[in-house]
């Protein structure tokens, strides 16, 4: 970029120094690997690990995908080389079995049914509570 007359006689001129990562870099696959096992520890943000590496979040994710597609080899040092499980919440198929009370201990139970499955409430819990809980569980009846 010139700042000034474009002319020979000129003495000035400005020039830009552009720095940072160029363009199209080429990360090997320990690079790579490295930046995975760190997006994966307990706590990482990947837009922090992107910006700490300075590469885009999707290519993070990119680079992700294909650890857990087995077309990325990882570093097999113990527990930076295991993928994070999935964190799921177990679906209960039948009731919990749940000790019975004594008579006196006992505190009064809504029932629900809403959609094909019944609500158990205690009497006395939060209406907003309530609410969400039937909400989804209309919704969910509605969506399957």
């Amino acid at each position: 970029m010139f700042d000034g007359k474009d002319d020979a006689k000129a003495g000035y001129r400005r020039v830009e120094v552009l720095t940072g990562p160029g363009r199209r870099r080429r990360w090997s696959d320990a690079e790579k690997a490295r930046i995975v096992v760190e997006s994966w520890a307990p706590g990482a943000v990947i837009s922090e690990v992107a910006r700490r590496w300075q590469v885009c979040p999707q290519q993070v994710f990119g680079w992700r995908r294909e650890a857990r597609a087995g077309l990325l080899a990882l570093p097999s040092d113990g527990a930076a080389a295991q993928l994070p499980e999935p964190a799921f919440v177990p679906i209960l198929a039948e009731a919990p079995v749940v000790p019975a009370l004594s008579p006196a201990a006992s505190v009064p139970v809504i029932e629900v049914e809403i959609a094909g499955a019944v609500v158990r409430v205690p009497a006395g819990l939060e209406g907003a509570w309530l609410t969400a809980v039937l909400r989804s569980v209309r919704a969910s009846a509605a969506a399957a």
